[in-house]
């Protein structure tokens, strides 16, 4: 429990640093909202009159500490573009990234980790020539960006086959199952090179754990080698594994915002563009924070399923 508390802790403290640096950033930005915002209309007055009823004119750090409070008890201000409260412009599509980036890693685990196992015990003849075909599939897999496979399915499936409308997503509250069908292409181009990742760095780490003396061990002693397999020698790869994810989860997170544009999907990703564009800083910061919260969430449920992997993690230690 203490180490669970000081993870938690360590999270909390590093979403506000976060925040503080984010709002930091897009104050000290060039630009200024309240000249964005009023166009040619601008004047030297009007724009103090604006900056003055956003409170632009205020001490960074009040202004900071107004909108932490704010953050914690549910209100991200309001949205210099849409004149609405930030968080009912971007809930619905924090659920459709949340979901897309879900999808996703379920693919990633559900596919790499079968086939990571399958390469790294495979055995008989042709494994050599198994092994050079996994080895190209990999590396064509990894150089191709999410964005291009992204392309290349729209065409396929959206233009071609007719299996989805392109620019048309129906929204969970229209059509749930319709719209995980859309996502489902996004999700997959989005998981394709992190799949071939993951695969390729479980099969090292399971054929580096392999070659240690306890595996050589416990079967010379009449063990079953799949027993062995499955007992010992995945359990403890599993430490690096789960690293490996939660940094995956980040890469999809950031991967996301690129391919919600192919798809024409009405996520954070795009309104975070348009809101950078037309320089609405308090949905972009809400959108920043969100996203760098989900990953340093899938690091902190990292190291606490490391640590019930190998508790010597809680004390400091490596595992071996």
């Amino acid at each position: 429990m203490k180490y669970a508390a000081k993870r938690i802790a360590m999270l909390l403290v590093t979403m506000v640093i976060v925040s503080l640096l984010a709002f930091v950033a897009f104050d000290l930005i060039s630009g200024d909202p309240a000249t964005a915002m009023l166009g040619t209309a601008a004047t030297p007055e009007k724009v103090a009159a604006l900056r003055a009823e956003l409170g632009l004119d205020r001490p960074l750090l009040v202004r900071y500490g107004e909108w932490l409070v704010g953050f914690f008890t549910g209100n991200l201000g309001i949205s210099y573009s849409y004149g609405q409260p930030v968080w009912e412009l971007i809930s619905s599509k924090v659920l459709v990234t949340l979901v897309l980036s879900l999808m996703s890693f379920v693919l990633i685990v559900a596919v790499s980790i079968p086939l990571g196992l399958r390469s790294a015990v495979g055995g008989g003849k042709l494994e050599g020539v198994r092994d050079g075909v996994r080895t190209v599939i990999n590396q064509l897999c990894m150089a191709v960006p999410p964005f291009f496979t992204g392309i290349l399915l729209s065409w396929l499936f959206g233009t071609v086959l007719h299996w989805f409308i392109h620019g048309q997503f129906p929204g969970f509250a229209h059509d749930p199952l319709g719209s995980l069908g859309y996502l489902l292409f996004a999700a997959i181009s989005l998981a394709i090179p992190r799949i071939a990742m993951t695969t390729r760095m479980l099969r090292g780490t399971i054929r580096e754990e392999l070659q240690k003396d306890y595996v050589r061990t416990a079967i010379s002693r009449g063990n079953d080698r799949k027993g062995v397999l499955r007992r010992h020698v995945l359990k403890n790869s599993l430490v690096v594994t789960v690293t490996f994810l939660a940094q995956t989860m980040a890469e999809i997170v950031a991967g996301s915002i690129v391919v919600e544009q192919v798809f024409a999907i009405p996520g954070l990703g795009r309104m975070l563009v348009a809101s950078i564009s037309s320089r609405d800083y308090p949905t972009v910061q809400a959108i920043v924070v969100i996203l760098a919260f989900w990953v340093v969430l899938a690091g902190t449920v990292a190291d606490l399923i490391n640590q019930r992997i190998d508790p010597r993690l809680r004390l400091g230690g490596r595992p071996v």
